[in-house]
């Protein structure tokens, strides 16, 4: 009678082990890039570079954490293709960023770009939102969606698309005026904000986090007693 649920929750453990495996590998190859190319603007006459490895990092600790977000609370049976090809997506648009740590303009261009196939796997990912709210199967799994929901349309109307504005922006204004943000490094403060703000998201991410904990386990029980129940 639970056979077919245990087969479902087999399939289940075997799609987020795929998840958080390539979630895994693909931030290992960006963190490569961003390690090897960082060792070009360590000495102290690179130093106003510095603070693009700090962003740098953080980008892959704010991909790598929202990533594990999302395995927690979305992924299930049947694989996603096309949001893996994303996360793939995702991590050749980092390694060409972090190749360009000492190269202001081509930094915050490159950014901008990121920040729109994120902005892209945000709108793309609605539809495993929409999936898990069909498969709701109980009080905390609506309570777990709701959020997960509001989250998804934030990032989506809000987060997201000020991300590729400050990196166009910045683009831009380097453009505009070389002679201040290049010649004689105002692009250090425009790295400081970018600093800042991807240090505010990571934190945003986090408490994010803190406030599914108690309703991810709960809902998941709600999803197999509810193929206990349908199956048997």
């Amino acid at each position: 009678m639970n056979a077919p649920s245990d087969s479902r929750r087999e399939l289940d453990a075997m799609v987020v082990e795929i998840e958080l495996t390539l979630t895994s590998i693909v931030q290992g190859v960006a963190l490569f890039f961003l390690i090897d190319n960082a060792r070009t603007v360590l000495p102290m006459r690179q130093s106003a570079f510095w603070p693009y490895v700090a962003v740098g990092l953080l980008v892959i600790l704010i991909f790598w954490s929202r990533s594990v977000v999302h395995t927690l609370t979305l992924i299930r049976w049947p694989l996603e293709f096309g949001h893996n090809f994303f996360y793939i997506a995702c991590a050749l648009g980092e390694s060409l960023l972090f190749t360009r740590l000492s190269n202001p303009r081509a930094w915050f261009a490159i950014g901008a770009l990121y920040a729109a196939i994120v902005w892209l796997l945000f709108i793309y990912d609605l539809r495993l939102v929409r999936a898990r709210e069909q498969d709701s199967a109980g009080e905390s799994s609506n309570r777990l969606y709701a959020l997960v929901t509001r989250d998804q349309r934030l990032n989506i109307g809000v987060l997201v698309p000020a991300l590729f504005v400050l990196n166009l922006a910045c683009a831009i204004c380097i453009r505009t005026w070389p002679e201040f943000f290049t010649v004689r490094n105002g692009h250090v403060w425009l790295a400081a904000v970018q600093l800042l703000a991807f240090g505010i998201y990571l934190v945003y991410v986090l408490h994010f986090f803190r406030t599914l904990v108690p309703l991810i386990s709960r809902a998941r029980q709600e999803w197999h007693k509810g193929s206990n129940i349908s199956e048997g």
